[in-house]
């Protein structure tokens, strides 16, 4: 994360802390270390000052070995920290330019140890914002511990609710399909309420009545009946091709024209999100192959999108399908590693047995090996590559799916329209995530990101210092953009 030979190259940012320590361990290290541990990770330096310009010069610290041991016994005290998430190896004396100072590297906690709070009181729970720290909202310190729960969220019984929640002409289309990838089942001849339980939609209380879970309702209800549950849950699609529209076409679950229900949603969709791919012709005997890996990647990322959502979070879930790129951005952190995710075979979904029902019917995967498909299939086919952004307060992922190889070349859903501007939340959310990995960052470096021409990412970046979230540093041929605190 940070070259400490060329320390001087680099500013407080996102994860990055620097502390001087001269007069011992800084009591607000405990307010840091909370802060990255329920963020991203980062870096405290302590024997590191920040002069007026914001770079950062090392000062010989007297006694780094009394510093450390005394780091070490504090953040073993649960009164001082909830949890120890450090190993031997993260904390180190360095000598950099002569000065001995201390590096502590602060990972992400586990969603199970979240939240990572100090002095005893889960209201001193923080996280991380530009260069400073902030102490969480009760909205935030609720999600952290829904996640910490082994239980996904989805299998809890509504006690408070019947059956009648559920639309029986969703749960009838669900059968047809589930019969139709697996002929035969055992639970072919089983009634609706029957087969429900079986799917997890319906689960028993104490009295052996039977109720919908919150993955049934979520599934097959109404969308009138979810919001009981769940004041925040919205699902928003929208396809923006004409810059003079606010929209050329728009589904919402609260219309009241249809369910407004996950099922529903998906396949009412689906299909809109991948009519404009362009396929390539192939024969298989005497029929044409026309499901591609890049539709089965777009359904897969689709499917993600809404098993993995917080449907208790703010701002509902919202896909939105441009000339150039798709945008699927769902209220929730992610549970894992961005990095493990690219990887593969992790697999920790927030509602498990949304997974489940979605498995049934030939959609998405418990393997973990989803992300590493769609990337997959957009390389093959030469695009840029997909990425995934988080963002907090309030929580929120999102997936960008590029749509074009490059800034100069054609995009590939075809339009006879002129390719607008682009101006959308997810290219500044990658600029914020770019510059919180790196201290500073030129026009050029921006250029390669986005794929974008320089005088684009220069009014970009404009905005950005507008809104107070960026900072200009230089003249116009040396010019660098940093996060503002």
């Amino acid at each position: 994360m940070i070259d400490l030979n060329h320390i001087e190259k680099y500013r407080e940012n996102n994860r990055i802390e620097a502390k001087k320590a001269l007069g011992g361990l800084p009591h607000s290290i405990w307010e840091t270390y909370s802060a990255f541990a329920n963020t991203l990770g980062g870096i405290i330096l302590l024997g590191v000052e920040e002069y007026r310009d914001k770079t950062l010069h090392t000062i010989d610290l007297p006694d780094p070995e009394k510093l450390v041991q005394e780091f070490w016994d504090l953040v073993n005290n649960p009164n001082k920290a909830s949890v120890n998430i450090l190993m031997d190896r993260d904390v180190r004396i360095e000598t950099v330019n002569g000065d001995r100072i201390i590096v502590i590297s602060v990972p992400r906690a586990q969603r199970f140890e979240r939240p990572v709070y100090v002095e005893g009181n889960p209201l001193n729970t923080y996280r991380r914002n530009g260069e400073g720290d902030y102490r969480c909202t009760e909205e935030e310190l609720r999600s952290m511990y829904r996640d910490a729960s082994y239980k996904t969220q989805d299998m809890l019984v509504l006690e408070e609710m019947d059956l009648d929640v559920f639309c029986k002409d969703t749960v009838r289309r669900y059968r047809n399909r589930l019969l139709s990838y697996r002929p035969g089942h055992v639970w072919a001849a089983l009634d609706d309420d029957e087969l429900l339980h079986k799917l997890g939609a319906v689960g028993r209380a104490e009295d052996g009545s039977l109720h919908p879970t919150a993955a049934g309702l979520l599934m097959f209800g109404y969308e009138y009946e979810i919001v009981r549950e769940y004041p925040m849950y919205f699902l928003d699609y929208r396809e923006d091709y004409d810059p003079e529209t606010r929209w050329t076409d728009r589904i919402i679950s609260s219309s009241g024209d249809w369910s407004g229900n996950l099922f529903d949603f998906f396949f009412r969709i689906c299909n809109k999100l991948t009519e404009d791919i362009k396929v390539p012709f192939r024969m298989e005997g005497i029929n044409r192959i026309d499901d591609t890996p890049v539709h089965k990647a777009i359904r897969e990322a689709l499917a993600n999108c809404l098993i993995n959502a917080d449907y208790y979070g703010r701002r509902g879930l919202v896909i939105i399908k441009k000339k150039t790129d798709i945008t699927l951005s769902n209220p929730g952190s992610f549970r894992i590693e961005i990095g493990a995710a690219k990887f593969g075979g992790v697999s920790d979904p927030r509602n498990g047995t949304l997974l489940k029902l979605f498995n049934l019917i030939d959609i998405g995967e418990r393997s973990g090996s989803d992300i590493p498909k769609i990337i997959g299939a957009w390389k093959a086919q030469g695009w840029a590559e997909p990425s995934i952004t988080e963002s907090f307060n309030p929580d929120r992922t999102v997936l960008t799916l590029p749509l074009t190889k490059s800034a100069d070349k054609k995009v590939l859903i075809k339009s006879a329209d002129k390719k607008p501007p682009i101006k959308t939340t997810v290219q500044k959310e990658q600029i914020i995530a770019y510059l919180t990995d790196h201290p500073s960052a030129a026009a050029s470096e921006l250029c390669e990101l986005l794929e974008l021409k320089p005088t684009r990412v220069r009014n970009i970046m404009r905005e950005l210092i507008a809104e107070n979230i960026v900072v200009a540093e230089g003249g116009n041929r040396n010019r660098t953009y940093r996060l503002k605190s």
